[in-house]
């Protein structure tokens, strides 16, 4: 059957490259008894891949069944997929028929494969190679033909490196991978989905088919989409519905697309955890972080252009020689280092014979003859005596102004308080 027979049988719409050769592949696999494990993003329509598989296949006049791994309680999923004996568990009045046993010789849909316990995932891993299972309190071997297609919006490769997922099992199912394309990397069918949704929900509810202008379509095209096929589709219905007006503008289309909060910058991850512990030690951490590289920087440049400009270093006054030399004794690993000046020329010349000796400005150790005592301090690296540190910096700014400092640190005022009065500071 050609790729637009099928397109045409199951209602696919869209021409993407990757979504027609995963369409292809479907197609070649259908016709095998191959395990298919077809992998996407949630909503972006697996289920419909299964049924083509299935539809193609010589199991075409037998039974298909979906089941959802991730909505079967894990106590009962084992007798849900093998069936269960009488008196083999509390509740188990009668003995019962799993769906191995009554989709015999027709093909089983594992949605979501990853939600699976390890200890099902074995037994369905000698089904796979054998054919065989056990119903739960029962010793007898039970025979089966059933095909397996499994799908999974996660990554299982990943799961089975941290022990999620059985390795064996992956390799068993991954037979023929199948990846459906994500909305968001098939943009030019985005369009034509939603007129395919707008005419279907307009002829269901008795309304004329709805209309966008150039800065609509470039809009819904340029959504992410996260929910994919799916969330288009509810978009759409919503639209044909509430809207009073059937040609729409970007305006109008903009009110019933949900607003994403996608902010990656690293100090606010997202507003909504702006109350979490987390959120906030981290805030304050990358805030600190920022303020001492910014510290670095204006020392850096003022030493540029000592360099440039050595006449600049007579004319300083004593509170900017003072102010220099703390910043450098605030420098980690820096206490011993003060300025030197080789044999004074800077000190005791003046700019023109200075000039004239071409002598380079250099940083060397004091002498230990020049040190009758000293003491080590080693800069605290405590987490909590830096956050003590950079909120009482920001009350000094902001003046003792609470609000104000909440702001500029990034927490919230209720935040502040508790830190104020955990670290006893007086603000």
């Amino acid at each position: 059957m050609d790729l637009q027979t099928v397109k045409n049988r199951f209602d696919i719409i869209g021409n993407a490259q990757a979504l027609n050769y995963a369409l292809k592949v479907a197609i070649q696999v259908a016709n095998t008894d191959l395990s298919v494990l077809i992998a996407g993003e949630s909503g972006v329509g697996k289920e419909a891949f299964s049924q083509i598989i299935h539809s193609l296949s010589a199991r075409k006049h037998n039974q298909f069944i979906a089941v959802n791994c991730g909505a079967i309680p894990e106590g009962t999923i084992d007798s849900e997929l093998f069936g269960h004996e009488k008196g083999s568990f509390t509740g188990a009045v009668d003995h019962r028929k799993g769906y191995f046993e009554t989709v015999n010789g027709g093909t089983i849909f594992l949605d979501e494969i990853g939600e699976m316990p390890l200890g099902t995932q074995a037994r369905l891993l000698r089904v796979l190679e054998t054919g065989e299972y056990i119903r739960v309190g029962s010793s007898k071997v039970q025979k089966t033909d059933v095909r397996v297609i499994a799908a999974t919006n996660r990554d299982l490769y990943e799961f089975t490196q941290s022990g999620k997922f059985r390795e064996d099992l992956y390799y068993r199912l991954n037979t023929v991978p199948i990846r459906v394309p994500a909305l968001k990397d098939r943009k030019e069918d985005i369009y034509l989905l939603f007129r395919k949704f707008v005419a279907d929900f307009s002829e269901k509810y008795k309304k004329q088919p709805l209309q966008l202008d150039e800065q609509a379509i470039q809009l819904l095209t340029n959504y992410p989409w996260p929910g994919n096929v799916r969330e288009l589709k509810n978009i759409a219905e919503q639209i044909s519905v509430l809207s009073t007006s059937i040609n729409i503008n970007a305006a109008e289309l903009q009110r019933f697309l949900p607003e994403l909060h996608n902010n990656r910058l690293p100090v606010l991850a997202s507003q909504k955890y702006a109350g979490s512990e987390f959120a906030n030690e981290r805030e304050i951490l990358y805030k600190l972080f920022f303020d001492m590289k910014k510290d670095v920087t204006e020392l850096k440049k003022m030493f540029v252009e000592l360099l440039k400009n050595p006449s600049i270093a007579n004319s300083m006054n004593d509170y900017t020689k003072e102010n220099l030399l703390n910043k450098f004794d605030d420098e980690p690993n820096n206490a011993n280092i003060q300025p030197y000046y080789a044999n004074n020329a800077l000190a005791t010349s003046s700019p023109t014979e200075y000039n004239n000796h071409q002598q380079p400005v250099i940083l060397q150790p004091q002498s230990d003859a020049n040190i009758h005592a000293h003491e080590e301090v080693e800069e605290t690296l405590n987490i909590m005596d830096k956050e003590k540190e950079l909120i009482e910096k920001a009350l000094k700014k902001h003046r003792g102004k609470r609000k104000d400092a909440a702001y500029d640190l990034g927490i919230s005022e209720r935040t502040l308080y508790r830190k104020l009065k955990e670290y006893n500071i007086e603000g």
